[in-house]
């Protein structure tokens, strides 16, 4: 199996160069469980541990899709720098990155088109999304168990900022066509939404085989009971590759101003024309957000979104502090030892 086919590029090869250490031979992260990696090589299939060296730095814990330095044919020794990674807080009091899918090249959204559906939670999965470097495509499942589709997609394309957006039924194979098109060879796309969406079942009319565990949803809400419980890289037979996640309980931010921009370019370019630079678009005068009728609930969520990032900004700046106080501190225990000696 060449590299190519596995999402390898010139950029990784330059990364790579960097890290490369004699013996070193670069693989993919097919499956990342734990203390228990998977890995593709140019050879096949391992695998593989990580090193001692690594295993000390947390900040660079392998994750399904990432390019890595492999010594002896199983140990992970260096993970190359990501391009793309899509990710959210950690779940929990800690303000910390968790990398859910790395070197993406396209994040499907998936949302079913029952119960499950809901324009807010697309929004925030779209700033996600912006944020990771990824292409965002929205796609709509479950197309057969909805009354009125082109409605349901109506409303997620004027939500969406420009994002595709495709209408699908995984189950009864309706519209794959218009997905497929977004996949050449060598892409690598993840799947993202919440459980019960439909994700494993898309995965596996992609991949021509039952390869991924499905369910039927709740009755009641339309929800799944996380049949998908690791990420895991899979290659289809058109090429492309496929990275399968779980659905996530709690989607906590983890992006920037800029991001929110994008997934809401309707109000930043509208915002641009407001008379007050730092209009909250709360019915201050000259708001030209508020002049140009955005749906409040859309509204509402821009700004709930806002303060979530503010929110997470300032808790980046107290870890900043504290982290360059206990660097500090570790400097002057040094420097005492050095004189005492």
């Amino acid at each position: 199996m060449s590299l190519e086919r596995l999402g390898w590029s010139s950029h990784f090869e330059g990364e790579f160069a960097r890290v490369d250490e004699t013996g070193m031979e670069p693989a993919r992260v097919a499956l990342a469980d734990r203390q228990r990696f998977v890995v593709w090589t140019g050879s096949g299939e391992a695998e593989a541990t990580v090193s001692g060296r690594l295993r000390h730095r947390s900040e660079d814990w392998p994750v399904v899709g990432d390019w890595v330095a492999l010594e002896q044919g199983c140990r992970i020794a260096h993970v190359v720098p990501r391009r793309t990674a899509f990710s959210r807080k950690q779940p929990g009091v800690v303000t910390r990155e968790q990398v859910i899918a790395a070197n993406v090249d396209a994040l499907f959204v998936v949302c079913g088109l029952d119960g499950d559906f809901n324009l807010r939670r697309i929004e925030r999965y779209l700033l996600l999304a912006w944020e990771s470097g990824a292409r965002p495509i929205v796609v709509l499942n479950k197309a057969d168990v909805c009354m009125d589709v082109a409605g349901a997609a109506d409303r997620a394309t004027e939500i969406a900022s420009g994002t595709p957006v495709v209408t699908i039924s995984a189950h009864e194979g309706w519209g794959l066509p218009s997905l497929e098109a977004h996949l050449h060879p060598g892409l690598t796309v993840a799947f993202a939404g919440s459980s019960g969406a439909g994700k494993s079942t898309l995965v596996n009319r992609l991949l021509g085989r039952e390869q991924q565990l499905v369910r039927e949803v709740r009755a009641g809400d339309s929800r799944g009971r996380h049949t998908t419980v690791r990420r895991e890289l899979f290659l289809a037979p058109s090429g492309c590759l496929l990275i399968d996640t779980p659905g996530l309980r709690e989607l906590q931010l983890w992006g920037s101003s800029e991001s929110a921009d994008a997934a809401f370019s309707d109000i930043a370019t509208l915002a641009a024309g407001c008379r007050f630079r730092d209009c909250r678009h709360q019915g201050e005068p000259g708001c030209a957000v508020a002049a140009a009728g955005i749906d409040e609930a859309r509204l509402a969520n821009y700004a709930k979104l806002q303060r979530e990032l503010a929110h997470l900004d300032r808790k980046l700046d107290q870890r900043t502090a504290q982290d360059e106080k206990r660097r500090i501190k570790r400097i002057h225990r040094a420097m005492r030892r050095h004189y005492r000696d």
